[in-house]
């Protein structure tokens, strides 16, 4: 009886065991997505477009925790949770990463590219992905570029219809080094600080405005706080699709490829959210009261730029930016 009673243990054990096994081989692996944009954002959907898709194509194996708003940090204090194993995946803009991977400035010269078109061929063919090669030196998986509009310009103290119109305002900017150049170059003053802090400084007069897309002007409520809008379209807004090395590492092969083509597919989302907005956002923004100024001559702005253009084109070579000012 005493030898039954032991079996009969022993087997309910191994019962138990192997249902805690079952239990967590079915526990998904949960990768960690932080970005400072908002869910409803252009990069937001297409955030969580990816995640859905990863999720469906695992078959629920790998679940994707998407942290939108500035929920984890500001884009560079993500960039290192990457680095250091704190953060698996963000999609910060290249401004951003250009502290990481320098190479990726070129993309932030003004006026370089034609038409978002322009720009997404560019970033898609052989100088994007010769630069996204680059980023996994840094401590960085590149998985695709994508982008979320060309920048214009807001501010709470007078319309912008020209580049002397601009001297003396105290622009944010991100932290980016052709930024600064730049807005130096036409007597601005500006001040990099990050996405999440840019609301409570435009309201407080810390700056007197701002530079970013229709969408992210929109989804961060800037046109609360600004009485201005110029449509400048002075600097496209790429963004990098990035993922910590040990996570992607991790990955199987199989996965490795699905991570990439859906990273690609959720670029062209983002694309396709960022014309919806910007077909409408104008006009949300002029009902919110700010005056916009459309006819910009942006001739006078690229004339005043022509001594930071020169010295642009030393550093990144003439032949590479004619390389993507000729791109079709």
């Amino acid at each position: 009886m005493r030898l039954k009673s032991i079996l009969r243990s022993a087997l309910v054990g191994a019962a138990c065991l192997a249902g805690l096994s079952s239990a967590q081989a079915q526990q998904p692996k949960v990768l960690n997505l932080a970005f400072v944009g908002r869910a409803t954002a252009p990069e937001g959907i297409a955030m969580t477009a990816f995640a859905e898709e990863i999720k469906a194509k695992t078959n629920g194996r790998i679940e994707i925790r998407l942290h939108p708003g500035g929920a984890l940090g500001g884009d560079r204090e993500v960039l290192e949770g990457l680095q250091i194993g704190t953060v698996d995946l963000t999609v910060p803009s290249t401004s951003v990463i250009a502290n990481f991977v320098p190479d990726v400035q070129v993309f932030d010269i003004p006026f370089l590219f034609r038409d978002f078109d322009h720009a997404q061929a560019v970033l898609d063919g052989p100088i994007g992905q010769e630069i996204l090669a680059k980023f996994k030196a840094k401590g960085l998986q590149g998985l695709a570029f994508g982008g979320i509009g060309f920048r214009q310009l807001t501010n709470s103290r007078r319309p912008v219809n020209g580049p002397e119109d601009v001297k003396g305002l105290k622009i944010r900017t991100q932290e980016n080094q052709i930024h600064l150049q730049v807005w130096r170059a036409l007597g601005a003053l500006p001040t990099p600080m990050a996405l999440p802090e840019v609301f409570t400084a435009l309201q407080q007069g810390v700056v007197d405005g701002q530079e970013n897309p229709i969408g992210a002007i929109l989804n961060n409520k800037f046109g609360q706080v600004q009485k201005y809008l110029t449509i400048t379209n002075h600097a496209f807004t790429p963004v990098g699709f990035v993922m910590a090395p040990r996570a992607f590492e991790a990955l199987s092969p199989e996965d490795q490829k699905l991570f990439v083509e859906a990273g690609r597919r959720a670029m062209v989302i983002c694309k396709d959210e960022v014309g919806k907005v910007e077909k409408t956002g104008v006009d949300e923004l002029r009902k919110l009261g700010l005056q916009v100024v459309e006819k910009v001559d942006t001739a006078k702005f690229q004339d005043l730029l022509k001594p930071a253009f020169a010295e642009l084109g030393k550093r990144f070579g003439e032949a590479t930016i004619a390389r993507i000012k000729d791109q079709k």
